[in-house]
């Protein structure tokens, strides 16, 4: 009988030693979010992975989306010779998988082999100096998010064979709501929140989206790196699971034009060190928000423009950002307002702003390390927001805009006091290259677009 999902060194140990658990993946995340590392047998991994933990090729953090070495990077080159980086254990993150048999993940941080310092561009790393950052100003923020996908009928091995075209999403109607359609995608969704659960990530409920084949799955809310280890488990399981069954999910941020795009809206809190005491509610303060809060989200409103790149990381990510669309086209705040980039919500403890912008192709990491770093920032700086707006932030010519496509995205970063501020020199560019190599490897492609308006008729 195995113990409760999330378990402890001494107790993966034991489940190893009975046989329970024979493999081990020791997972980080690579620059586009997704889980990278290794299996392990669970003899070697007690025997020699446990304490010194796994090597890898420190291209991971640079190369593109099909694995090929980009260029222009500081941190690893072929100048430098793509050496190692270790991924070490973080003894609070191991989990039983139920729906991987025998196995269970541990999440890695990853440090220099020379010096044993934390590589501080890995996507964890940068979240955390971000916590650290708040708790040394006295804060412990506590974050959730709800991450958007579509579930397809098609298995990816049927869509990659028709190149992505012609899918069909696994509901014909929008099913915002609707407990008809979602249960009849039940098989699917009702198995990823029950191996969620298993694994030790909380789950409150599931819900059908407002696209066609759209679901919604909310996690329950916790610190931030709890969180985002919690995302990277969720979206990983969604997609092992949907293919279990034959079916495929995209956590895209935009994957049809006809339909509403997926997002990754990212809520977010400062509590006291001890956990206790939530400290955005004041009930004489103006729309029952602290002081704190009032700067906390006029810092995420000073810095939303040039930290795009952290919540729209990929060309397709500024496709979602339509007037309408239900994805924000304008940066402001207001209460209980969804045409704008920021909501209050909640109430007394529960207060807290709910950040609009970013996509469920964001990497969790690097989306709560930029919330949480424009917050700080308007902390430090003593800001104070505009009156919350009110109306419609989609068609009020004076409110700021988010940037309608990577390059201006690019620019707006590279030029940033406030991200080098906030993230340090070597964040800052190994960001902004990351950016920059995405846009290069999109303009080195002829689009189907440009094929099927160019071919015949120029």
């Amino acid at each position: 009988m195995l113990p409760r999902p999330k378990i402890s060194r001494d107790e993966l140990t034991a489940l190893i030693d009975q046989g329970s658990i024979d493999s081990v993946v020791m997972g980080f995340v690579d620059r586009y979010g997704r889980l990278t590392g290794k299996r392990t047998s669970g003899r070697f991994f007690v025997e020699h992975v446990a304490d010194h933990g796994t090597e890898n090729c420190d291209y991971l953090l640079t190369c593109n989306i099909e694995n090929d070495p980009a260029t222009g990077f500081r941190f690893s080159s072929f100048d430098k010779g793509y050496g190692d980086m270790l991924a070490r254990a973080d003894w609070d993150t191991v989990r039983v998988l139920p729906w991987v048999p025998k196995t269970a993940l541990v999440m890695c941080d990853l440090f220099s082999v020379e010096t044993g310092d934390l590589v501080e561009v890995a996507p964890r790393t940068i979240l955390r100096r971000q916590v650290e950052a708040a708790e040394k100003m006295g804060y412990q923020p506590m974050v959730g998010s709800e991450i958007e996908f579509y579930l397809y009928r098609d298995s990816y091995e049927e869509a990659h064979s028709r190149g992505y075209s012609g899918l069909r999403t696994h509901s014909a109607n929008a099913e915002d709501y609707n407990i008809l359609q979602t249960t009849r995608d039940e098989y699917v969704i009702g198995d990823i929140r029950r191996a969620l659960e298993g694994a030790g990530v909380p789950v409150e409920f599931s819900k059908g989206e407002a696209g066609r084949g759209q679901h919604e799955i909310n996690l329950s809310y916790s610190t931030p790196l709890e969180m985002a280890d919690r995302n990277q488990v969720y979206k990983n399981a969604t997609k092992e699971i949907a293919a279990a069954h034959g079916r495929s999910v995209t956590f895209m941020a935009k994957p049809s034009m006809s339909d509403v795009g997926s997002s990754c809206h990212v809520h977010a809190s400062l509590w006291s060190m001890d956990g206790a005491t939530a400290l955005f509610a004041d009930v004489d303060g103006d729309h029952g928000a602290s002081t704190l809060f009032r700067r906390f989200v006029a810092g995420q409103i000073a810095s939303a423009r040039e930290f795009s790149l952290l919540w729209a990381p990929t060309v397709n990510s500024y496709r979602r950002f339509k007037p309408g669309s239900w994805a924000p086209t304008g940066i402001g705040w207001g209460i209980d307002n969804r045409t704008v980039g920021f909501r209050k919500v909640g109430h007394g403890s529960s207060t807290r702003v709910e950040n609009r912008i970013p996509g469920a192709d964001a990497v969790s990491y690097l989306a709560f390390a930029g919330t949480i770093a424009g917050g700080l920032y308007g902390i430090r700086h003593e800001l104070e927001p505009a009156a919350p707006f009110e109306g419609n932030g989609y068609e009020d010519r004076n409110v700021g805009r988010i940037p309608w496509n990577l390059p201006d995205a690019i620019d707006l970063w590279r030029d940033s006091a406030i991200a080098r501020e906030c993230f340090g020199d070597e964040v800052h560019h190994w960001i902004l290259r990351s950016a920059e190599a995405e846009w290069e490897d999109f303009n080195d492609t002829v689009t189907d677009w440009e094929m099927k308006r160019y071919f015949e008729r120029i």
